[in-house]
């Protein structure tokens, strides 16, 4: 039997990750410098480690109830309240944000639907848009990568369904500021619009607090999670916070697909809860700066405000061209192109060791 003849015709609406490409790549070379992955260099702190490892030890091992056990879900919602001001109460403990992202996808998304995306944007959303028939309407955010009212409007974005922010952003590092993002959540109330917001690098912000638009808006559903501020990535595991009868969709849908999120890693985020990240974020922002300061003089880039990401013009408007010359010496960077209907950019992770950081500004510059 011809095999191809059995992939459902949803599959063609989706490409495989340019990211993942990048990843494998780096699998292959001699000691390149590793510029691409979105993922913390520094270690899951001990007391989350020493968490799992009890909670592995004491049989906390099976299904826990669909919807996340209820010492964390508590928790996480505190957490919340205190950091956003987010108002509604009904928890959903996920199999890291991009499982969030796919379950709010399926429960909100029909065929047609327009969903809002900024454009750079978080390489998913894209692609859950379109897997479940939606269409993507890109709001045009060059050259300072910064969403507003303005740009949402002349995009013709209030016949949208829903929204999606994600501030700090994937992958430009820029964070939308707080007054804008209430005159966003205004916006979209007007509009008749929902708001997906992820924010998985809130706690990555280098000039003061990132704010949410959970202060502005009951018309939200918030994602988190663990992977990032307590590099917890493989252990897969986030949050939602929204609307009840939203979140209790979602969790139908959870039954049916995840089951529940993985249930050693939700005894281990009840300790990275009681974590002080403030260190790490304070390394992080030595690693903007020697990334900021390293590309500037050679490229036309905005400082990064937040995440742990620079998003660069390349030279002659070609990222793509630009990134394979990159990585024929050697350093590993991805294409804007994966994260943009533009293709004049590249991203760069200063998720990485500080010498890296500089050998890797170095070669870039001496390539411009």
């Amino acid at each position: 039997m011809d095999a191809s003849k059995l992939i459902a015709d949803r599959m063609a609406r989706v490409d495989s990750s340019g990211i993942r490409k990048v990843f494998d790549l780096a699998g292959t070379m001699p000691n390149p410098i590793n510029l691409s992955i979105g993922e913390p260099d520094f270690e899951m702190p001990e007391p989350v480690k020493a968490r799992a490892i009890q909670a592995i030890a004491g049989g906390h091992n099976r299904y826990t109830v669909t919807q996340g056990i209820e010492e964390l879900r508590r928790q996480v919602l505190a957490v919340e309240r205190d950091r956003t001001g987010i108002r509604h109460s009904a928890v959903l403990i996920t199999s890291g944000v991009s499982g969030g992202l796919l379950l709010a996808f399926m429960a909100l998304v029909n065929p047609g639907d327009e969903v809002i995306v900024p454009d750079p944007y978080f390489v998913m959303y894209k692609h859950l848009c379109r897997l479940l028939g939606g269409r993507p309407l890109y709001v045009d955010t060059y050259p300072d990568f910064q969403l507003t009212v303005e740009r949402l409007e002349a995009a013709g974005a209030g016949r949208g369904k829903i929204l999606l922010l994600n501030s700090p952003n994937n992958p430009t590092g820029q964070v939308i500021p707080d007054r804008e993002l209430e005159r966003i959540a205004r916006w979209a109330q007007a509009s008749g619009v929902f708001i997906i917001t992820d924010e998985i690098y809130s706690a990555f912000a280098y000039d003061g607090p990132c704010a949410s638009v959970a202060r502005y808006s009951e018309d939200v559903l918030l994602l988190n999670g663990f992977s990032k501020s307590s590099a917890m990535t493989g252990w897969r595991l986030g949050y939602a916070i929204g609307p009840d009868r939203i979140i209790a969709e979602m969790t139908k849908l959870q039954q049916f697909s995840f089951v529940c999120a993985p249930s050693v890693a939700q005894q281990a985020a009840l300790a990275a809860l009681s974590v002080d990240v403030r260190p790490y974020i304070e390394a992080y922002g030595v690693k903007r700066d020697l990334t900021y300061e390293g590309l500037r003089h050679k490229f036309e880039l905005p400082r990064p405000q937040g995440a742990f990401y620079a998003f660069v013009r390349a030279p002659n408007d070609d990222g793509d061209a630009f990134v394979q010359e990159a990585i024929k010496h050697g350093c590993l960077i991805i294409p804007g192109s994966v994260f943009s209907e533009k293709r004049s950019h590249f991203r760069l992770s200063f998720a990485a060791e500080d010498e890296a950081i500089r050998a890797g500004t170095q070669l870039l510059c001496s390539l411009a």
